[in-house]
């Protein structure tokens, strides 16, 4: 009886085993005192948008808030399951500044357009219905705009590998002045979805 017994609780650990080895990758990314994800690759600014884009800028970088939310399970799922993809992670760090807004903090943002609002008010101002929002910014604002208005792209929601890889990609090579995106990623993306 006992070898048995130990014949199936080995079998049952290999087989835990396989299917741990077999399952996608979830990457632990750490919650901030806000309950939002906190990736290495997130910038910590003042939420003064001019300066994080001069920032950016200086950097070579595209900037790009993040708007989130706190036990958002769409969230949950781009930082544990779609932002770690080793060309997904290696694109927001090599192309992106990213400055996280939360959808119901108290925090306060500086817009383009000069106007100071809490994170809150700011979402509820750029008509933020979805978590998480990516807005993507150009290298230039133009003055008294707000960063919705002024935005190159805006990603609302949570999409899968190939459509986020597309959207950084189209983003960063500003191929929006070319062709839309829905075509962009028919044409060069749809086959890895």
């Amino acid at each position: 009886m006992i070898g048995y017994a130990l014949k199936q609780g080995l079998r049952a650990l290999a087989a835990s085993a396989i299917l741990a080895l077999a399952g996608p990758a979830i990457a632990e990314v750490p919650l901030g005192d806000d309950g939002l994800h906190k990736p290495d690759w997130l910038q910590e600014t003042f939420l003064d948008l001019r300066e994080d884009l001069a920032d950016a800028n200086a950097a070579g970088k595209r900037m790009m808030i993040i708007i989130e939310q706190r036990g958002c399970i769409y969230c949950t799922k781009m930082h544990e399951k779609i932002f770690p993809n080793p060309d997904i992670d290696a694109m927001i760090r090599e192309s992106f500044f990213v400055v996280q807004v939360n959808l119901y903090g108290d925090l306060e943002v500086t817009d383009f357009d000069g106007t100071v609002l809490s994170e809150k008010d700011t979402a509820r101002r750029w008509n933020t219905v979805f978590t998480p929002t990516m807005i993507f910014l150009p290298e230039e604002v133009p003055e008294g705009v707000t960063a919705i208005s002024a935005a190159s792209a805006v990603m609302p929601g949570a999409f899968e590998r190939a459509t986020t890889l597309a959207m950084f990609t189209w983003v960063r090579d500003k191929e929006y002045d070319n062709i839309e995106f829905q075509r962009y990623f028919a044409e060069n993306f749809y086959a890895q979805e």
